[in-house]
């Protein structure tokens, strides 16, 4: 690198070490203050100062400055994001994204498949196999029998969707959800496939959609992040857990102010944002005013733009001091909320309360909430633990679409439930009449989609009588990820960001296509 592109930042403003070297070895020549170009840096960084501040109070902390100057009404506004986005009208302001970990079985839920009934215990046939891969819980099998379903299924709506007698509200409410039954992946273990639809990468480290929706358009509340997590629990200790961790709602290398941030459901909902005993508000703003000095003269002096990241999330917990009591506080939800919902919503940290929990963040503007609820990876047992899932999540979803819509909020308001891939139709392990498992199966699953810009009543995508292979109109999670983007108003194919030589986009560098027939 020659010597004059070692004395740039890059496009985030940071210096490279042999930079930051160079300085060093600059300075300790010179007394404090004496440096030749001391005086030069000082009118740059005045100069500096004002020349971006309208460039960069659209993000962070300058955004909230320049939002109180502007006055309320322009404070309620988005605050943040790129120029230039949306690149189109967008049909969705906010995301409920509902991920069941451990993926739930499509064949039991959303893609009906009576014909099995007739191969109970015979082998999958090779010629529907075609020599796909398996994991190593199954692939030493001497065999592969299929289990049909035990469930019932019937048909819903205008569309005449078929759905599991498992899910009957959601059966209630095919005419307002677009299912896709024709999802596909190459991942065929949860963490990387879990990775893979959060940040279209199977390896963490890169930005998840939250995050990327965060950078790219910004904030609609300066009380609250503009990307919460929840985790929901589950109740059958029979389930089988899989493992999450932050790294699922990191903002990889974009700036740290666009991670996610996860709300508990007992205890402090946020940890380490009250004051600690003894500390009275006063003193708290104190601190954190000098505190944000010091930081302004690191940021002067270093020109690290985390720094400025680190100031903006202070805030913002000061903020949160008041936003999230008000937020958490549902006593002052009227019956027919509980009604809708059901009891289990009184539970803290349930599904159902959780879904409540979402709309009430969508109320306020929080641009993507992301829930997780775990026990679905169905290995063994599944006639004993798929019907206590399915019960735990079926009433709170139909009541999150039904709130959302009698809100006027649904048709801005994005829902998304998935998996991170699908399950066989051959038993892993014992096969009996009442009781078998199913092993991960990447080749295809199902998914719904309501609100938004999605065309409520649609069915799209099928698959074989095996439920093993696409058969019409294949859906990729690259697809997916397209589609989120464009009920967004972004263009995936122009929305990047340049990381360590390469312009980085949530869909990667494959091909990737809008999923039209959902759209509305």
């Amino acid at each position: 690198m020659s010597d004059d592109r070692i004395l740039r930042p890059d496009e985030e403003g940071h210096y490279a070490r042999a930079a930051h070297e160079l300085d060093r070895a600059s300075q300790s020549r010179f007394a404090p203050g004496r440096h030749p170009v001391d005086r030069i840096a000082g009118q740059m960084g005045a100069i500096e100062t004002r020349r971006r501040f309208f460039s960069r109070s659209a993000q962070g902390i300058g955004a909230l400055a320049l939002a109180s100057l502007l006055g309320e009404n322009a404070a309620a506004k988005t605050i943040g994001g790129l120029p230039g986005l949306p690149h189109f009208a967008p049909k969705a302001k906010r995301c409920i994204y509902l991920h069941l970990v451990g993926a739930p079985p499509q064949m039991e839920t959303l893609d009906y498949k009576p014909k099995m009934q007739e191969w109970f215990n015979k082998d999958l046939p090779d010629s529907i196999r075609q020599g796909q891969r398996l994991t190593t819980m199954t692939s030493g099998q001497s065999r592969f029998p299929i289990a049909p379903s035990i469930f019932k299924f019937a048909q819903y709506g205008k569309s005449g969707a078929w759905v599991s007698d498992l899910l009957p509200y959601t059966g209630k409410m095919v005419d307002d959800i677009a299912i896709i039954r024709s999802m596909h992946t190459e991942a065929i273990n949860h963490e990387p496939a879990i990775t893979f639809f959060q940040t279209g990468f199977m390896i963490a480290g890169r930005p998840c959609i939250g995050s990327w929706l965060s950078y790219g358009l910004g904030t609609m509340n300066q009380d609250l992040p503009a990307f919460v997590v929840l985790q929901a629990k589950h109740y059958n200790p029979r389930a089988n857990v899989q493992a999450i961790s932050s790294r699922l709602w990191s903002a990889g290398f974009l700036s740290g102010r666009y991670s996610g941030v996860s709300l508990r459901s007992s205890g402090d909902a946020v940890l380490f944002v009250n004051n600690p005993d003894g500390v009275p508000v006063a003193v708290r703003r104190r601190m954190l005013d000098a505190l944000d000095e010091m930081n302004q003269m690191t940021y002067q002096k270093l020109g690290d733009p985390e720094t400025n990241t680190r100031i903006a999330q202070y805030e913002m917990a000061f903020r949160m001091q008041a936003s999230v009591p008000e937020l958490t506080d549902v006593s002052k939800e009227p019956a027919s909320t509980w009604e809708m919902y059901g009891e289990d919503a009184r539970k803290p940290g349930s599904f159902a309360q959780t879904c409540l929990m979402a709309r009430r963040l969508a109320e306020r503007g929080v641009r993507f909430t992301q829930v997780y609820h775990r026990g679905w990876d169905v290995h063994g047992e599944l006639p004993a633990v798929l019907p206590s899932q399915c019960k735990e999540i079926d009433q709170a979803c139909w009541a999150l679409v039904q709130d959302l819509k009698q809100r006027g909020m649904l048709d801005d308001t994005l829902v998304i439930l998935a998996g991170e891939f699908g399950r066989t139709i051959y038993s892993q392990g014992k096969l009996t009449a009442t009781d078998y498992g199913r092993d991960h199966h990447p080749r295809c699953f199902s998914l719904w989609m309501a609100g938004g810009g999605v065309k409520g009543g649609v069915v799209h995508g099928e698959t074989d009588d095996f439920s093993y292979n696409i058969t019409k109109d294949p859906v990729h999670v690259r697809d997916l990820q397209a589609t989120i983007l464009h009920l967004f108003g972004i263009d995936h194919e122009r929305f990047s960001y340049r990381y360590q030589g390469l312009d980085v986009k949530l869909t990667g560098q494959e091909k990737a296509e809008v999923v039209k027939a959902v759209l509305a």
